[in-house]
């Protein structure tokens, strides 16, 4: 799968403004970077929750590259040089995709690169995926608005453990299909 190039919003930590990301996926040479990067963005949720041992503060270098070999996960990243700035991963489940540990490093945060990171996936999924499925914590108000906006409906909470999740879903090629369908004839007519 190809590579592909975005432009964020804003500047990058050395001051150059407007900075291309390229966007790739993940490989195994990248684990550790992508391990830092994880454990980095996901600080805040653990303030929020107050609980250090989420599972993306907790997930060993053997799990993360056990999971990145699995042939139902994609992994992709988002780079400014060579710096690994935000990554999403997808599992893939016939026709369900479900999105985790989508990640932005705390100095981008705020400039568009998880909703870039968010249809970026897009191109990962093999074209019978007709859903997308999120979640988040409960309490995540910006991650929960940030679904909302791009299509992402409230599904139900679920609690694990401390927490409690809300799952959120998105159907694809919704818009496409009701366009493409012919318009019924109005209930009073033949």
């Amino acid at each position: 799968m190809s590579d592909s190039t975005a432009t964020t919003a804003g500047s990058s930590a050395d001051g150059d403004a407007g900075q291309a990301t390229t966007i790739a996926l993940v490989d195994d040479a990248n684990a550790g970077e992508l391990l830092t990067l994880r454990r980095a963005a996901f600080v805040s949720e653990a303030q929020l929750y107050d609980d250090p041992h989420i599972p993306p503060l907790t997930q060993t270098m053997a799990e993360l590259r056990e999971d990145m070999a699995r042939d139902d996960v994609v992994t992709i990243g988002a780079w400014e040089g060579h710096r690994l700035v935000g990554s999403i991963r997808v599992e893939i489940d016939g026709g369900r995709a479900t999105l985790g540990r989508l990640a932005v490093a705390p100095d981008q945060q705020g400039r568009g690169l998880g909703t870039t990171l968010l249809f970026a996936i897009l191109e990962h999924l093999p074209e019978d995926v007709t859903e997308i499925w999120a979640f988040t914590g409960k309490d995540s108000r910006h991650n929960l608005a940030m679904y909302t906006k791009h299509g992402y409906e409230a599904q139900y909470d679920e609690a694990a453990g401390e927490l409690t999740y809300t799952y959120l879903r998105r159907v694809l090629h919704a818009v496409d299909a009701q366009a493409a369908a012919p318009a019924a004839p109005p209930a009073d007519r033949p």
